[in-house]
């Protein structure tokens, strides 16, 4: 029998608590903003046996515009039940407050609606283009402040593309992560995080899992509120322009007609 979402909990706190000193250092030092990796968080037979688990491609949402092209999914009671307990399992008590131990983050909250999180499929060619992450919940009221990535395509290669990009505030270098098998990535979340995926350069799926916390207070002590924006890359000149004022004409609307960007009901098994 698959583990519960408690048992993969207390895996991957103790994971985090072994290695707090390395992934505090990490999380303090980190450029071009705040984050932290953890490998191999669960061990490796659980983490192959979710990996086999996954729902196929097909059975996820698509999404295909100039700002993104990839396969989501938050319908948990859809897929196999060990793909919800380790959905859930990151917003378990134990993980939470071992992330807010490592990143010194007060008031961490879980968001068991899966608001803009859940999974996550890339295949061949698709791609997520440089963006700052909505600020709020989808009822406006806490600020996001981490999102949280566990990687689930064994034996995934560097060569073969899908690295998270963290990317500096001007948008014009950036620091890839792979999503090797197993990793977890902690990232922050704010007015100035601006991160991608690169293209997906193999013939496999890109496979992800992700959560988000949220805080009451705004990360960096100051009230602030935006859509998702997006950005092209350096060398999109066209789309970046594009993007740029696509992105500048829905915080517009967003802060003239805010219940627009209410969240949408997910169902989901907690």
């Amino acid at each position: 029998m698959p583990p519960t979402r408690s048992q993969l909990a207390d895996e991957i706190a103790t994971r985090l608590r072994t290695h707090g000193d390395r992934l505090r250092a990490d999380w303090s030092a980190a450029e071009p903003f705040a984050h932290f990796a953890l490998d191999a968080c669960l061990p490796p037979g659980v983490a192959e046996d979710l990996a086999a688990r996954f729902p196929g491609h097909a059975q996820l949402m698509a999404r295909d515009t100039l700002r993104e092209r990839k396969r989501v999914g938050v319908d948990v009671e859809r897929y196999d039940p060990a793909i919800g307990e380790a959905l859930f399992a990151f917003q378990q008590p134990a993980v939470v407050e071992a992330i807010a131990a490592i990143t010194g983050i007060r008031g961490l909250e879980p968001d068991p609606t899966l608001y803009a999180s859940g999974l996550s499929s890339m295949g061949p060619g698709d791609f997520l283009q440089p963006h700052l992450d909505n600020s709020h919940d989808g009822d406006g009221i806490r600020y996001r402040a981490l999102n949280v990535l566990f990687y689930l395509t064994p034996d995934w290669r560097d060569d073969e593309g899908g690295a998270l990009e963290l990317w500096d505030e001007g948008v014009e270098r950036a620091l890839p992560l792979a999503p090797r098998f197993g990793r977890m990535v902690v990232m922050a979340t704010d007015a100035h995080s601006w991160h991608s995926v690169a293209r997906v350069r193999s013939q496999r799926e890109r496979r992800c899992v992700s959560n988000y916390y949220f805080t009451r207070e705004a990360p960096g002590g100051w009230p602030y509120r935006h859509v998702t924006s997006f950005a092209g890359r350096p060398e999109q000149r066209l789309r970046r322009a594009w993007l740029r004022a696509d992105s500048a004409a829905r915080n517009v609307l967003g802060r003239a007609l805010p219940f627009l960007l209410r969240r949408s009901r997910h169902r989901r098994r907690e």
